[in-house]
């Protein structure tokens, strides 16, 4: 990432001058204010923000929401990078994976060690984790959450009225798909976009190839994993699964695909765990009224998706040490329980009681903490986590056009997913 692609008008220059500059006129000796650029703008998200400000506006600090709606976060990076450019940059900024990294190349994020070593943050944090939040061994981010990716939901009464059974298998998966279509039941709900298309591809890959294939072909990149006669059977399985799909899958939204579960319109959906929101909002049951279970031969697996926080250089001391107590703020007990019983995801905190989670986040947890001693927990390469966002956008479309395609081969795929690898 170049900052210098982003250029200002002139107008904004003068009026971010004019911010900074009323600012620094306002700040007091005792207490700072820390402005934070996220995009929680609804639902539990929000309240979870609205408790993050309350606890440092408890320590005297003044919190200045720079909430920028949108998901995905795209319009609050543009937003983003012409402040950095302008020398306003806010305390924190929600950015994630491989971004943070190039973010701390330009020399913008400051050194959150003092914090981190104070509160062990080493020991309460999986190294896997801890890696991504760090630049050259220093921490310049904040970890929030864990969103376990690899997840595979399903109706109850639906496989029973097919009389089959959740697949923790492939094998088990098109089985269980061959039924619930005889049974009148669309097999797998899926939104036909090309994010999705990629989170079902990386399951398929993680299940089929196993840890090692999925970290040297999608973390590592490595050629001849990514040419193997492995990557081709991962994309005749990937393939097989859109037969068991919707002609108006294409497009859908993942929480439409959710809801076709939810209702018992279709059978299964793999999606990560933010699907559970959806089931909770509908009133449903883990374990009564829908399932949760690993992806096919994921099991032993974990592919993560961690929220956090980019801690930016600041120049009033008053507001470095806001910063500072925000960084820890997000660390703690308090706000991880908080944050994450309302997102639907787990805490990224090692050692968190879960007595408050539902049993699909207690199954999550379970397993973050397995997988990080095993080795199996791994960096989701759809959710911008495990390579750069060039080469995660060109692979993803390569994905999804094969996806897509009716002629092209998974031999044909294979190359142009190798090739797609290899973009800077």
């Amino acid at each position: 990432m170049t900052l210098s692609r982003f250029p200002l008008r002139r107008s904004f220059i003068a009026s971010a001058a004019a911010l900074v500059a009323a600012l620094g006129a306002t700040a007091t000796v005792h207490a700072g204010e820390v402005e934070v650029l996220h995009w929680w703008t609804s639902g539990g998200e929000a309240k979870a923000a609205s408790a993050l400000k309350a606890t440092l506006q408890a320590k005297g600090h003044t919190w200045k929401d720079f909430a920028v709606a949108g998901g995905g976060g795209d319009s609050a990076m543009t937003v983003l990078k012409s402040r950095v450019v302008s020398g306003n940059a806010p305390a924190a900024a929600q950015i994630k994976g491989p971004s943070l990294q190039e973010w701390a190349r330009e020399g913008v994020l400051a050194n959150m060690d003092d914090v981190a070593n104070a509160e062990k943050w080493d020991s309460l944090l999986p190294k896997v984790v801890s890696d991504v939040m760090k630049y050259k061994g220093n921490y310049i981010a904040a970890p929030v959450n864990v969103h376990r990716v690899n997840w595979l939901w399903a109706n109850p009464a639906v496989f029973q009225k097919a009389g089959t059974k959740v697949p923790t298998t492939w094998d088990e998966f098109f089985t269980a798909a061959e039924a619930l279509k005889k049974a009148g039941v669309i097999p797998v709900a899926h939104g036909g976009q090309n994010w999705q298309d990629f989170t079902t591809f990386e399951a398929v890959a993680l299940g089929v190839g196993g840890v090692d294939f999925y970290k040297k072909a999608l973390i590592q990149l490595d050629q001849t994993a990514l040419t193997s006669a492995t990557m081709e059977k991962v994309l005749s399985t990937f393939k097989r699964v859109k037969d068991y799909t919707d002609r108006n899958a294409p497009g859908r939204d993942w929480n439409l695909a959710t809801a076709m579960v939810i209702k018992g319109e279709a059978g299964m959906q793999i999606m990560g765990d933010w699907a559970k929101g959806e089931f909770l909002a509908a009133g449903k049951v883990p374990g009564k009224d829908f399932v949760c279970a690993a992806a096919p031969d994921t099991g032993k697996a974990f592919t993560f998706n961690v929220d956090s926080f980019a801690l930016f250089k600041l120049k009033n001391e008053a507001n470095v040490r806001a910063q500072k107590d925000l960084a820890s703020a997000i660390m703690s007990t308090e706000f991880q329980e908080l944050f994450n019983l309302n997102k639907g995801s787990i805490p990224v905190r090692l050692g968190m009681k879960m007595d408050k989670f539902d049993d699909c986040a207690k199954l999550s947890s379970n397993d973050f903490v397995a997988t990080s001693k095993s080795g199996g927990l791994v960096p989701s390469i759809a959710h911008g986590m495990a390579v750069s966002s060039a080469a995660e956008g060109a692979i993803k479309d390569a994905v999804s056009a094969f996806w897509n395609s009716d002629k092209m081969t998974a031999k044909e795929a294979v190359a142009k997913i190798a090739a797609a690898a290899k973009t800077k």
